[in-house]
């Protein structure tokens, strides 16, 4: 680090921190945090529960059918056939695993005509075990009781989140604590004296440690992070690397907990925050670097040129490096899956990159129309054309998402095909989205594992990152470019920058409200990662817009937080991502477990990975290893 004054950051520790971090989530009490004296029930996955149906029915089959509270619309599906009791009257029993992520609705029906069945709604536990016992009340009524009995407690899931967390929480106080103490200032130069014994003297007597550009440069002492922050918005930066470790996190598992997942269709996760926010922080990026290569007198040519490069590599490495259909053999044009993340970031980077520069000037330090009426709205008047051109791609999203004609399928389908709207369409899975998709690419070049496929039993391919959804990551990206043209419109006016962000968030926010009626899936167009559904970014920029505004008043503004740990894969979120994706398979991070359907174990296992990788886009901001493309 710099040296004892303001060069000073808790990260300064990361690494043993980290390390030591790493031990603890390893250690027994997250990975094993269940009673070891239980054995779970022979057969038993993550998310699931035993049950022990008793069929006490004399001369009457039985089956039982199920439903999750999260399948919308759907078919009641097959979960098991009891035969009827014995003559002597001992009950018939037959063990099913049923699911625990959400409520479910058992539908019983029995061999008999006339009989009435209740429905049960029930929320199991993970690994509990549990009885449901099914008899008359007595030989001469047509009423049926059904009672679920508790046999055996289930897990508590949860816990290894809680451990995690008091975790977390402990290394971040000691990290607090040590940056309190070393900047006490006999305690700071003995620790700078051991480290710098050569400098010490420079270094103290510097500005309390904090050298001048020329100084950094001109001495021994390697260069400091301030002399990037200085040139960089640091909110930006830990927007971004906040948004990536997420990623990361939730692409390596989330410990098999379904709200780190992705949604199955409608609604929201923890995961399905993620790319939106990166898509919209690359648009506040575009806006700030464009505006300084053209104030530097670099030629719009130049740039588009650059632009045009960096989405063809970022197209490349999406399409060759990072690719999932190679999980169906050695990658050829016959599996070749065309669209992907980085595939989008490509393309919806050249869009908003060009539609920039096409309308575009270098933003002066000193505005000559602060006393124009419409000042207060320069940063969207001044930029109508682009207005223009976002309304009318969201007008071609509408036309073709509702008009569009898609064989087999009801104008303006949203949604996930198989079980759900009752089985209706089966194969009308993301509606005019995937029509476009299969029409263009062909199936076997799109996804081929949709998340909508486990819950709703989906069995035709969709991509989430599709060619219609880029449209509305074009608008993501373009809100996030409106947030840049805010940082240069007011720069250094935080309250107006602030202002701005809340007013935005707000209206944001108030769309989707509409669009979506505040529901999951009764609205106009529900809020779709699938998607990419047009209340789905409005809805992902109103919080893009409100975190960003509370991440620059806490970095930028109070200066009370560094953004660390964040701020360094924020730095270098290519290369993280991409590294994240090829070793995703290999030791450190990931390796044989004692357990594999304990959630502890995949927690701890998800994390520690996690937390190498902020290790390395820490020694590698240190060493100042920055790739950018």
């Amino acid at each position: 680090m710099a040296g004892p004054g303001r060069g000073w950051r808790p990260s300064a520790t990361l690494c043993l921190a980290v390390t030591a971090l790493s031990a603890a989530l390893l250690a027994p009490g997250l990975t094993q945090p269940h009673d070891l004296s239980r054995k779970r029930p022979l057969g038993l996955k993550i998310d699931q529960a035993l049950l022990l149906v008793h069929n006490e029915l004399i001369h009457e089959n039985l089956t039982v059918s199920w439903l999750s509270d999260y399948c919308y619309q759907c078919l009641h599906q097959d979960l098991v056939s009891v035969p009827m009791s014995n003559a002597s009257g001992k009950p018939s029993i037959v063990a099913v695993a049923v699911d625990s992520q959400h409520p479910i609705t058992l539908q019983l029906n029995g061999s008999r005509a006339g009989r009435e069945f209740p429905r049960i709604h029930y929320h199991f536990g993970e690994f509990g075990n549990y009885s449901l016992v099914v008899k008359s009340f007595d030989s001469s009524t047509k009423m049926i009781s059904c009672n679920i009995i508790v046999n055996e407690s289930p897990v508590n899931s949860h816990l290894p989140i809680l451990y995690a967390f008091l975790i977390y929480m402990g290394v971040l106080s000691i990290l607090t604590v040590g940056h309190v103490f070393v900047i006490i200032n006999p305690v700071r130069n003995w620790f700078y004296k051991k480290l710098h014994p050569r400098d010490t003297d420079h270094l103290i007597n510097s500005e309390l440690g904090s050298p001048t550009r020329t100084d950094s440069t001109s001495s021994d002492v390697p260069a400091t992070t301030w002399t990037i922050s200085q040139w960089r918005l640091r909110s930006l930066d830990t927007f971004r690397g906040l948004s990536l470790i997420i990623m990361v996190f939730v692409n390596y598992g989330g410990g098999k907990y379904w709200f780190f997942r992705h949604q199955s269709w409608n609604g929201l996760t923890l995961a399905d925050l993620v790319f939106p926010w990166f898509v919209f922080i690359m648009g506040t990026s575009i806006s700030l670097s464009l505006n300084s290569m053209l104030r530097r007198g670099c030629s719009k040519w130049k740039v588009l040129g650059k632009a045009l490069w960096r989405s063809f590599l970022l197209f490349l490495i999406g399409v060759i490096i990072i690719n999932p259909n190679y999980c169906l053999g050695p990658l050829s044009w016959s599996n070749l899956r065309i669209p992907g993340v980085l595939q989008r970031l490509g393309f919806t980077y050249l869009v908003v990159a060009v539609l920039e520069l096409g309308f575009a000037k270098a933003v002066a330090e000193n505005d000559p129309l602060q006393e124009t009426p419409y000042f207060a709205l320069r940063d969207i008047l001044l930029y109508w054309p682009q207005w223009v051109f976002i309304l009318t791609l969201e007008a071609i999203w509408l036309g073709l998402t509702f008009l569009l004609i898609v064989p087999g399928c009801p104008n303006g389908y949203l949604g996930p095909g198989g079980i759900g709207d009752f089985g209706k369409y089966p194969n009308c899975t993301g509606g005019a989205a995937g029509y476009i998709d299969h029409l263009l690419l062909g199936e076997k070049h799109i996804y081929q594992h949709p998340s909508s496929n486990v819950l709703y039993q989906t069995t035709v391919a969709y991509d989430p990152e599709g060619i219609l959804g880029t449209i509305n990551s074009i608008f993501m990206a373009f809100l996030g470019l409106q947030a840049g043209k805010i940082f240069l419109f007011y720069k250094d006016q935080h309250k107006k920058i602030m202002s701005r962000f809340f007013i935005w968030s707000v209206v944001m926010g108030i769309i989707s409200a509409i669009l979506t009626k505040c529901s999951k899936d009764e609205g106009f167009i529900p809020a779709n990662k699938n998607l990419w559904s047009i209340s789905y970014v409005t809805t992902l920029s109103c919080f893009a817009f409100m975190l960003l505004l509370l991440i620059y008043y806490l970095v930028d503004v109070k200066r009370c937080w560094s953004g660390a740990p964040f701020f360094y894969p924020g730095m270098n979120s290519i290369l993280v991502y991409v590294g994240h994706e090829v070793f995703e398979n290999y030791f450190p991070f990931k390796w044989k477990m004692k357990d594999s359907q304990s959630h502890g174990e995949h927690l701890a296992q998800n994390l520690v990975a996690t937390s190498i990788w902020v290790i390395i886009s820490y020694l590698l901001y240190q060493k100042r290893i920055f790739w950018k493309i």
